[in-house]
């Protein structure tokens, strides 16, 4: 213990996004000593990519909106195996949380009296996206970082939890390292609440930055959590496709909310081709119609372009596969049509959509108020993660909490945009509350000494073996076959092949090798990364496999259908004691009786 520095504190919270940083207020409010750490630099973290907004029902442009109408379309979105008790809390305390969020300090769009400006949304049956620009989430960053750090937070800045520390069944701390300079931590905590992020790391093409690597999933698992419905990934249809370097960088949802329009090789606007019948009456069967909707017309249907992300998602790889798509594989994405809707359509566009302009002109040279945007599918969320339970956000491992994308349950089979940002507000104070709750009532556990000296010397293994593998290499095959293998169309055959692979490469870390020594060695860190990486990807192929059928962002060809019997299950991944990865199927909690009455009267 003596070669390692150690920090002591209340709760610990891993990871500084949203959902981190609400937790870490919350906590710190109870009165308890509170430590984050962040993988990279405080600021940095993901949620600042989340453009678009935040979902709350507000009700200031659409006074028919209401937590019941937003619980519903959740629910829909989710193809109804969420978990009804998160989705309910979430659509009644998200108008809260946003209201709290602009008391400390957030600057929202404003209605012409005053109120914060709320825009459509995929999947929203009302205009319910509290916004700023199309930088809502860096402004969510910016609030909770300004009004966090007066509250006397310990923020430890790049540093990398290799694993969770436990006594007995309970969890009393982390174990990591510091990026710059590769030497060992240990936080001691009376409560941990993960709050990592996702996996997009994991595929060749994602909108995720480089700490998404599945951290607090693996964490997790390896603690004895239990991770639920991992099958469920969602491919944001709109990500960068050229040039090559910025692939994958996300174009968001904003874009079609205020115009934008999805057209093939052939200038054809292929969204109304495909209407889902569920959906079918509140989408709009003309341009005409759906351009007032985006104008805010209260009694137009929406656009076919906002139909649920993984439906827009096929459809545009049906189009490439049928040769419709765009030079670089791709469809266009084009809001310089409304030129002719607006006679100040460049002001405009330039107004509403800032970031995706800059973006754009400076990485693709191509001025969005004059010419389409070339755009495919992108890795971009996890619905699965972290089986919690959905008033504490505890998992089944005491003192360990989950919250934001590395926590499951709200979004059941797919994500409606806007709610990932509510729901890091929402269940991250939940996290904070209920962790510090939790230190309250217990006192530090005992580090085992051995087990650290253990995780040490596996970290350290790979300079062992210099002519070892190369972990770049390891990363990207891996990714090349989750691209390839359980992507957004899926088979049995493919993912079994996948799995093969995913047991190969298990064998290659294991003699991963790297040079150099453990000061600022990315190497070193990237063949870390990679035992999360496979953690995380044989999870979702094995959850994947379990689905058979067709239901939101799981896509199966050889079963394209949804099946009841499986509308009524989740998927549970666990860790068996020969150290195998289980995967069974658990009958969804039953819901009551009056939110079926509030599903059946906002149909």
């Amino acid at each position: 213990m003596a070669n390692y520095e150690i920090f002591e504190h209340d709760v610990l919270i891993i990871g500084a996004g949203g959902a981190g940083l609400r937790a870490a207020i919350e906590a710190s409010a109870a009165g308890v000593s509170v430590g984050l750490v962040c993988k990279s630099l405080l600021g940095k973290a993901h949620t600042v990519m989340a453009e678009g907004g935040i979902a709350a029902a507000l009700a200031n442009v659409d006074e028919r909106d209401n937590w019941e109408v937003h619980f519903a379309d959740t629910m829909r979105g989710g193809q109804y195996v969420n978990n009804w008790r998160m989705a309910e809390l979430h659509a009644k305390e998200a108008p809260d949380r946003v209201r709290e969020l602009e008391a400390w300090g957030a600057v929202f769009d404003r209605t012409k009296d005053g109120r914060i400006l709320q825009r459509n949304f995929g999947g929203h049956k009302y205009p319910r996206l509290a916004h700023v620009g199309d930088r809502t989430g860096l402004e969510m960053i910016r609030t909770l970082q300004d009004h966090g750090v007066h509250q006397g937070i310990d923020v430890h800045m790049e540093q990398t939890i290799l694993s969770l520390l436990k006594d007995g069944e309970r969890v009393v701390g982390a174990f990591g390292y510091e990026r710059e300079r590769g030497r060992f931590k240990i936080f001691r905590a009376k409560a941990v609440v993960l709050a990592t992020g996702g996996i997009g790391r994991a595929y060749k093409i994602t909108s995720n930055s480089w700490e998404y690597t599945g951290d607090g999933h693996a964490l997790a698992y390896e603690a004895g959590a239990e991770l639920l419905d991992m099958e469920f990934i969602q491919f944001h249809p709109t990500g960068m496709v050229w040039p090559p370097s910025v692939m994958g960088i996300l174009v968001t949802e904003g874009v079609r909310g205020d115009g934008g329009i999805l057209t093939n090789n052939k200038g054809r606007r292929f969204m109304f081709d495909d209407i889902p019948e569920n959906y079918r009456t509140q989408t709009a069967d003309n341009e005409e119609e759906g351009w007032r909707y985006c104008q805010g017309d209260k009694n137009a249907r929406r656009p076919p372009e906002l139909l649920t992300r993984d439906h827009v998602s096929r459809c545009i790889v049906r189009e490439v596969k049928e040769g419709r798509g765009s030079p670089h594989g791709g469809v266009f994405l084009d809001i310089s049509w409304i030129r002719k809707k607006l006679p100040n359509a460049e002001e405009y566009i330039k107004r509403k959509l800032p970031s995706m302009y800059h973006q754009f002109k400076q990485l693709a040279d191509i001025d969005i108020t004059k010419e389409p945007m070339e755009v495919g599918p992108t890795t971009h969320y996890i619905m699965g993660g972290v089986r919690v339970d959905p008033d504490t956000q505890m998992s089944r491992v005491a003192g360990l909490f989950a919250a934001g994308e590395c926590a499951a349950g709200i979004n059941g089979a797919n994500r409606l945009g806007g709610n990932s940002l509510s729901d890091l507000l929402v269940f991250g104070k939940r996290a904070g509350e209920f962790a510090a709750k939790f230190a309250k009532e217990n006192s530090l556990g005992n580090i085992d000494n051995a087990k650290v000296d253990v995780a040490a010397r596996e970290a350290l293994a790979p300079f062992e073996q210099s002519g070892g593998k190369n972990p770049y290499e390891v990363q990207q095959n891996l990714q090349e076959i989750m691209q390839d293998s359980v992507g957004i169309v899926r088979h049995e055959s493919e993912m079994k092949s996948a799995l093969e692979h995913l047991g190969k490469f298990w064998q290659d870390v294991k003699r991963v090798g790297i040079t150099g020594n453990r000061e600022f060695n990315p190497g070193w860190h990237t063949a870390l990364d990679l035992k999360n990486l496979l953690t995380v990807s044989e999870a979702i192929t094995r959850a994947a496999l379990e689905r058979k059928e067709s239901r939101g962002a799981q896509f199966r060809e050889d079963y394209p259908n949804k099946d009841d019997a499986f509308g009524k299950v989740n998927t549970i991944i666990s860790k068996a004691a020969d150290g195998s990865m289980q995967v069974r199927l658990e009958p969804l909690p039953e819901m009551p009786d009056y939110l079926k009455q509030v599903i059946a009267d906002n149909r």
